[in-house]
């Protein structure tokens, strides 16, 4: 299973896992992130946390809040505060779509991944609604399920 160059281009950083725990994901949109340097040798060296964060539209822009990067290990006197927010680039029309999905209830913007795209750090933000408790056991119960009978169908091979 070789990779294309697409896949190749799109390595992985970090991914919240929580948001697939916990929200039913309807769109996912690709953007760009507004980043200071040292935020970005610190995502490089693997620093950053994607749990608990969320994207806020405000006045036409895009916000990413609670996205954690920990300070640079190498900084010197230049250093960034760990939980700022920060600015997502979409284009326009994404943002108007956003605006008029993020205004219904229950809905919000989560960000799902981060990760290189051509030597650059784009996030993966899908507009997602909260699942309620039963519909977190019925997933787990199906996941359980799933992981049984390949485990019964690895098991009868032998």
């Amino acid at each position: 299973m070789d990779k294309t160059e697409r896949e190749k281009a799109q390595t992985s950083i970090a991914e919240n896992r929580k948001a697939f725990h916990d929200f039913h994901l309807l769109e996912t949109f690709e953007a760009g992130i507004v980043l200071l340097g040292t935020e970005v040798k610190s995502i490089r060296e693997g620093r950053v946390n994607l749990r608990d964060s969320f994207a806020r539209v405000e006045d036409g822009e895009v916000f990413l809040y609670n996205v954690n990067i920990s300070p640079y290990s190498h900084r010197g006197y230049a250093d960034h505060e760990p939980l700022r927010r920060r600015k997502l680039l979409l284009h326009r029309d994404e943002i108007r779509k956003l605006i008029g999905k993020t205004v219904e209830k229950g809905m919000t913007l989560v960000p799902v991944r981060l990760y290189y795209k051509n030597g650059r750090v784009k996030v993966a933000v899908s507009l997602a609604k909260g699942k309620k408790d039963y519909d977190k056991r019925e997933t787990i119960k199906r996941r359980e399920a799933d992981r049984e009978t390949r485990a019964a169908i690895k098991s009868s091979r032998r």
